[in-house]
């Protein structure tokens, strides 16, 4: 059922939410929207710093080819270091928030606040089903939860699965459809934006369609907010996947969201620095998520951004041990896809908040500044100069080649190998120990065999990065219920 929503009600709230779902943003503060990707001082900066290179190269090709290695060569290195400081941290028991079972239940209803869950989904017929069964399986009161269904209202198939899944009926009465208008930029934010104009809950957050979270997360997170200051705005709770045993690929994926989510955004956490949240299960408080612009639609990691925007505004994210389980994809084409897009948005975010970077400076700190370069902008570009560097070692490998010697004399050799030979060893290391603290021996493979799945990131570093001079704020749609469940895949 569609229902009349607070705020959509009439034909003008529904014009007017729309308006602020795409425009909101960029009228408040089009400093910090993605619509423009490149500001004129930054396309020109960029243009010059190009053809300032293709003068040294000229003029001076060998110096200037031994200048770019070695400022590679310390990108490397401080991502390597930067990453492994952060895995420490994460390490602490007290790194991630922790609410048993036992608190989490032992909230009487009557305090629990009203919740807002929002569910953007497109082209999804397939995963509505087992959505209705992971929110009719979330342990809150149904007169207390209010799961919007966000459909694009061209998107006769999923509204069609949604009305034959039951919603609206006995038993589903808390899940309501909304149909989002039709409009540009077909974009996830965008429809969490329009969602958010029929949001009555105290607490907002979002799940993808695919999702299946852990039933005492809302009650978690409550239990968690009113022990923590109010300067926390935002919970992120982790995300793992069903199908991990599906095949290798499902295996990378999923050892690759352990590291993150277990260890890495723990110690961001401990940090100070800022969190760029993920797509899903990140819980907010409503009236400061409204206060800051809510998501900008014109950004293709609205998620990462947020979280970035969240301590440029002085307030904080905590991460939480509660488990949303999602859909690795399965298929190497839809994962590139997927991944292209968030590289592609990883820089689209850096380049927004880099537009005043002395006031973010002063706004998150010096160290906060330093790992949002090299989140944002160093995990895309390494990714992509990946594929650089692992020719020039293979071509040194084959042929030893002259030139590959002489621009990398000492001074540049050393690092360079020190960042090839600790920062690899380190990287699978890490993700040993993940898959061991998570208990997931399973993946020792996936571990093992990690350095074939840092070559499909590049690749998708570089389409993400091509994308990005191309089409911006073009949403690669990521195709789902291609997966299996770890039953049946194992």
């Amino acid at each position: 059922m569609t229902g009349e929503l607070p705020g959509l009600a009439t034909p003008e709230e529904r014009e007017q939410a729309l308006h602020a779902a795409v425009h909101g943003l960029r009228e408040t503060d089009a400093m910090a929207s993605a619509s423009v990707a490149f500001l004129p001082w930054q396309r020109n900066s960029l243009l010059g710093l190009a053809a300032l290179a293709v003068v040294c190269a000229v003029f001076a090709p060998l110096a200037t080819l031994i200048v770019v290695m070695a400022v590679c060569t310390f990108g490397y290195i401080a991502v390597m270091v930067d990453r492994v400081v952060l895995f420490t941290r994460g390490m602490a028991r007290d790194a991630i928030l922790t609410v048993d079972d036992e608190t989490a239940r032992a909230l009487p209803d009557a305090d629990l606040p009203p919740y807002t869950i929002l569910v953007p989904a497109y082209g999804e017929p397939e995963v509505v089903g087992d959505l209705i069964a992971a929110l009719n399986g979330l342990e809150y009161p149904r007169d207390r939860m209010q799961a919007l269904l966000l459909l694009e209202e061209d998107d006769a198939p999923t509204i069609e699965a949604a009305h034959a899944a039951g919603i609206g009926t006995a038993g589903s009465e808390h899940i309501t459809i909304v149909l989002v208008p039709a409009a540009d930029p077909r974009t996830k934010p965008k429809a969490c934006n329009y969602g958010l104009h029929a949001a009555t809950g105290d607490i907002v957050t979002i799940y993808d369609a695919e999702d299946i979270p852990d039933p005492l997360q809302l009650r978690r997170v409550v239990v968690a907010f009113g022990s923590l200051p109010r300067s926390v705005v935002c919970i992120q709770a982790k995300l793992a996947f069903h199908n991990a045993r599906q095949n290798l690929l499902t295996a990378w994926f999923t050892m690759d969201y352990g590291l993150w989510f277990g260890f890495l955004l723990p110690g961001l956490m401990r940090s100070s620095a800022p969190i760029p949240l993920g797509g899903t299960s990140n819980h907010f408080r409503r009236n400061v998520l409204v206060a800051i612009g809510a998501w900008d639609p014109y950004n293709v990691t609205e998620d990462a951004d947020l979280g970035v925007r969240i301590a440029a505004r002085g307030y904080s994210t905590a991460v939480i041990d509660s488990t949303t389980l999602e859909e690795a994809n399965p298929d190497v084409i839809n994962w590139i896809r997927q991944r292209s897009r968030w590289y592609k948005g990883y820089l689209q975010s850096w380049l927004v908040h880099a537009r005043r970077p002395v006031s973010l400076w002063r706004k998150i700190g010096p160290v906060g500044f330093f790992r949002f370069t090299l989140i944002l902008a160093g995990t895309p570009v390494i990714a992509c100069l990946n594929l650089v560097f692992w020719f020039i070692t293979l071509s040194w490998v084959l042929g030893q080649p002259a030139l590959i010697e002489r621009i990398f004399p000492a001074a540049v050799y050393f690092p360079a190998l020190i960042a090839l030979v600790l920062g690899n060893a380190a990287t699978v290391y890490m993700n040993l120990v993940a898959c061991r603290e998570n208990d997931r021996p399973d993946l020792l493979i996936a571990c093992l065999t990690s350095p074939a799945y840092w070559l499909l990131m590049a690749i998708a570093s570089a389409k993400g990065c091509w994308q990005l001079l191309r089409n911006p704020s073009y949403w690669e749609k990521t195709f789902h219920g291609l997966g299996t469940s770890e039953e049946s895949a194992s």
